[in-house]
């Protein structure tokens, strides 16, 4: 049963509040405001302890924005004022666009293309969030006290206009496409001293892949980068690198999967998985390099046909020893869940349902706070449908809660805002505050950002961006001590 429009409902409740007083337990939803109390005579003005912070790219102007998440009194949603980080580069949101992003602790990392094959200026951006978790071993607490802060960046014609960011093992790996490699990048060795001086990361380039590169890296060892040619003598193309030791840097051997396009790569339980035009490809990692060309062992999952043509997926998410993915586009779709650890891996399915004009994207995860392993799927307007329904499925991994998710079930659809599609840019997107007891969407064409509370699965506020907001990560949890 389709759910209420988020945007409906807090239109709804914005009424009732505004009519009745503020509703017990919900806040009305604000725009844009400074988080405080008023002040009342007698009373200082203490402004709410921060929920979290938000890093929000704003695809209109090729900037990236943030702001700090308040809880209230009375449950009273506020946030700070969305501002530009400092010392975040001036782009050109003619020629440039902001690529993926993530988060290792509280160091973010945000890829820039441009429209030029990477002639132009792209590369990298590195930041402080300004975020910390205290902890003081029986306990600890997050604190925002510092201002986002750019501690490195790398922008000029020589960085292969990357695309794909993936974090393994703690390590950021962006994808050089043009230059047919990837740049590691260590976080942790990004520290400010007491007195102001900041350390960084020699980022080091690695060669494998190629075109539009999708990666696995396993266990920091070795990285297996694909080339997404559909045809030539690149098709399904994987090279294996050593990412450590005396060769460090250049393919050892590469191999060929049975069909090209690889759009997807990861890895879960000493395996590791591609996506190529036809079904799911995987192979066992090769740690200790003593595979051959000739010796790699290629298995195939089958997905079945769509229209007459093999199913497939475009990228995978994992948890544990799991990996998930979408595939099919319109009576077929559904969300695919395979256990690695198995001998021979074999999906299971949860069909979703398609509104017209959309398509399913990537399966986004959250271990909630409250107990449930839910699995959150977009479908995205992808065709010019004339008042398209675009939706949020929401499944439930682990209903029975014993570790296994041969269970999963679709128990609840939410109507989304509008999103902004345009090749790869101006999807919804979704994440999760640290403790994980809130979500946060974006809609792109609305121009607003929705608090989803994970407890109920429904939405509790909506913030006004200033710009378009599409991709964005939250940094830390609630604050609770000093």
């Amino acid at each position: 049963m389709w759910g209420l429009s988020l945007v409906l409902l807090i239109a709804l409740l914005s009424q009732i509040i505004g009519c009745n007083g503020r509703e017990e337990g919900l806040s009305s939803p604000l725009s844009s405001s400074s988080a405080g109390n008023h002040d009342e005579p007698g009373k200082k003005n203490v402004q709410p302890r921060p929920l979290t912070r938000l890093f929000v790219q704003d695809l209109d102007n090729c900037t990236l924005k943030w702001t700090t998440v308040r809880l209230g009194e009375g449950n009273q949603w506020l946030h700070d004022p969305w501002t530009t980080v400092d010392g975040f580069p001036n782009l050109d949101p003619k020629r440039q666009k902001l690529v993926q992003m993530d988060v290792v602790d509280h160091i973010l990392l945000v890829g820039v293309r441009d429209d030029a094959d990477g002639t132009f200026q792209s590369g990298w951006v590195l930041l402080d969030t300004g975020v910390r978790y205290i902890d003081h071993g029986d306990h600890g607490h997050w604190n925002f006290r510092r201002t986002p802060l750019v501690w490195d960046q790398k922008l000029d014609d020589q960085q292969g206009n990357p695309a794909h960011l993936y974090v393994y093992n703690g390590k950021f790996f962006l994808a050089n496409d043009r230059r047919n490699g990837y740049t590691r990048i260590d976080p942790s060795r990004y520290q400010k001293t007491k007195e102001g001086v900041l350390h960084k990361d020699t980022p080091r380039f690695i060669s494998g892949g190629g075109n539009h590169i999708t990666l696995a890296v396993v266990e920091d060892k070795v990285g297996y980068s694909c080339w997404i040619d559909g045809g030539g003598s690149n098709k399904g193309r994987v090279d294996v690198t050593p990412i450590q030791g005396d060769k460090a840097g250049s393919p050892a051997y590469s191999f060929h999967l049975p069909s090209g396009g690889i759009h997807g790569a990861t890895t879960a339980a000493g395996k590791v998985f591609f996506a190529p035009s036809a079904g799911i490809c995987w192979v066992a990692a090769d740690l200790e390099l003593r595979q051959t060309p000739d010796t790699v062992k290629v298995h195939h999952i089958d997905l079945g046909t769509e229209d007459d043509k093999p199913r497939r997926t475009g990228a995978f998410t994992t948890h544990k020893n799991y990996v998930l993915f979408t595939t099919g586009k319109t009576v077929q779709a559904a969300l695919a869940i395979l256990d690695a650890r198995a001998e021979q891996p074999q999906p299971w399915y949860v069909p979703l349902p398609v509104p017209p004009g959309t398509q399913p994207v990537t399966p986004i995860l959250a271990d909630t706070a409250y107990g449930p392993l839910y699995a959150f799927v977009f479908c995205d307007r992808v065709k010019p449908v004339e008042n398209a329904t675009e939706v949020l499925h929401v499944i439930d991994l682990d209903p029975d809660r014993d570790g296994k998710l041969q269970d999963a079930k679709l128990i609840k659809t939410l109507t989304v805002g509008a999103s902004a599609v345009e090749g790869h840019f101006g999807h919804h997107d979704l994440t999760f505050d640290a403790e994980k007891q809130f979500g946060f969407l974006t809609n792109p064409a609305d121009k607003t950002v929705v608090v989803l509370s994970l407890k109920t699965l429904e939405p509790v506020a909506a913030f006004t961006f200033d710009g378009k907001p599409t991709s964005l990560v939250a940094v830390g949890s609630r604050e609770t001590d000093d």
